[in-house]
């Protein structure tokens, strides 16, 4: 394997392979990123914030590609990026201008895999989920419900956990320490 140069855009959110994610772009400097990138200058990559941190991300980050972009009413630029694949970041430097080029080294992105007896319920939870969010739905033309492993990130993505909690289950070598998380706290809710 062999390490990329990548642009780096951190937010305090997880974007995992087959997510997406809105995202709103202000700085002038990252406009232009936008444009290298859609031109092809960089692929690029987005890592949950770790503020104060060099890098400026947890090293588990994703590349991902834009998908649609739309001028928003205060003059910045939204963005709605879809995950690929998972990459490490080995490391980051700053430009002058603020923006940050990270190296990176492609990790493995969890296999799909049926969901099953119990774990269905994990799946209709997050089919409800989708309804009573109606701008996360909106992002998906498809919803893989029957997947795990697509089911499992997008909990992933949505559940308000800690950064380092969030960190652990995506340093699982699969979706089923996720599952088990995701099926317990919708278990003690119901009960």
């Amino acid at each position: 394997m062999r390490t990329q140069e990548m642009a780096l855009i951190t937010r305090d959110a997880v974007l995992l392979p087959d997510g997406r994610l809105e995202i709103r772009i202000a700085d002038p400097a990252y406009l232009k990123v936008i444009a290298d990138v859609l031109k092809g200058k960089y692929p690029l990559a987005f890592g949950m914030l770790l503020p104060n941190r060099q890098p400026p991300c947890y090293p588990n980050a994703t590349q991902c590609e834009i998908i649609d972009f739309n001028l928003l009413a205060d003059d910045s630029l939204g963005i709605v990026l879809e995950g690929k694949q998972r990459v490490k970041v080995l490391s980051a430097a700053q430009k002058r201008d603020g923006v940050w080029i990270s190296k990176t080294l492609p990790s493995f992105n969890w296999c799909e895999e049926p969901i099953r007896g119990e774990f269905e319920l994990i799946s209709a939870a997050l089919e409800q989920f989708y309804e009573v969010n109606p701008a996360l739905f909106g992002l998906y033309s498809n919803l893989h419900l029957d997947d795990a492993t697509w089911v499992s990130q997008r909990w992933l993505e949505v559940l308000p956990l800690y950064s380092k909690d969030k960190q652990v289950l995506m340093n699982q070598p699969d979706c089923h320490k996720t599952m088990n998380f995701v099926l317990e706290l919708i278990k003690s809710h119901v009960d």
